[in-house]
């Protein structure tokens, strides 16, 4: 099969990654991440005249897996796999305002609930208003997690899968940004003489993880045009492992400076460590594929 993203599709990714680049979204999701929601609330509304609010319920995965790699890419902030994928699906009709839920079994905590609109959560009988608890921190500061209140496990189903596939192409975004920021410092960085990026376990480990992200891509893009169980949690593992190697290499390339909270790659870093286990771990991501191979 030959998939190619239409001049629309082109069109549409280009713009909303002018937008992003042009809102010093580092700067948005540090002010998120101490509590100062308006730089980040602005930056939503900017994104919902843009439609990434109706993507679920107007266009196809495939634009919806284009804005989440953007909102990857750029270490965007707040509950958008919530309110742009998830619940769209679930109820059927675009989300007003800003909407968070919880899913349990897989996202058992609703994120950023202190700023959402409405807070639902999902179980076996459909969705339900729900009141929030408490607060709970992640390794991504920018994700501020509430409990809410106790309900039985939510089905695995098409909103399930898009809000996993959704969180797949934020960490292909993110992993994109990690390595395109590692192999700007390594052209820059210098050692005994020469440009770090001149040495060949350098350039074999940035190679290594080019390659894993090229090989992830068509699996996120894959299930997007047939989203079958299967194929949503291989584009999630895989994405993860691609990501997850980005931030792994990209914390050895920088160095020492690479492990400070003050230095913009700890944003990304630290995006990547939680949404590896957001929506799903991925042990349970695997076992669903060994499920649906035996079963087959």
């Amino acid at each position: 099969m030959n998939f190619e993203l239409t001049d629309e599709q082109r069109a549409f990714a280009d713009s909303l990654d002018s937008l992003l680049s042009s809102a010093d979204t580092a700067l948005v999701a540090r002010a998120w991440a101490e509590g100062d929601h308006a730089p980040g609330l602005k930056l939503w509304e900017r994104l919902a005249e843009q439609g990434l609010t109706m993507l679920a319920t107007e266009a196809t995965p495939v634009e919806v897996c284009l804005a989440f790699e953007a909102l990857g890419r750029h270490a965007v902030p707040g509950p958008w796999v919530e309110a742009a994928a998830y619940l769209p699906t679930a109820l059927g009709v675009e989300v007003e305002g800003i909407a968070t839920v919880a899913v349990p079994p897989h996202a058992p905590r609703a994120l950023d609930a202190d700023v959402a609109d409405t807070v639902y959560l999902a179980g076996p009988d459909g969705l339900t208003e729900a009141t929030v608890g408490e607060k709970h921190g992640s390794v991504d500061l920018a994700r501020h997690l509430f409990d809410v209140e106790a309900g039985g496990t939510a089905p695995e189903d098409a909103a399930f899968d898009l809000a996993v596939l959704a969180t797949a192409a934020q960490l292909l975004g993110a992993g994109e940004r990690v390595l395109a920021d590692s192999v700007t410092y390594v052209k820059q960085r210098r050692q005994f003489g020469r440009e770090i990026g001149s040495y060949q376990a350098i350039k074999h480990q940035l190679a290594d993880v080019r390659i894993a992200l090229d090989f992830a891509r068509p699996l996120v893009y894959g299930a997007a045009l047939d989203p079958t169980p299967r194929a949503v949690s291989a584009a999630k593992v895989m994405c993860g492992d691609a990501a997850y190697l980005a931030s792994r290499t990209g914390l050895q390339v920088h160095g020492a400076i690479g492990y400070t909270q003050e230095f913009d790659l700890s944003i990304w870093i630290n995006k990547i460590r939680a949404l590896v286990t957001a929506w799903g771990t991925p042990a349970f991501h695997r076992a669903r594929i060994l499920d649906s191979l035996v079963e087959a």
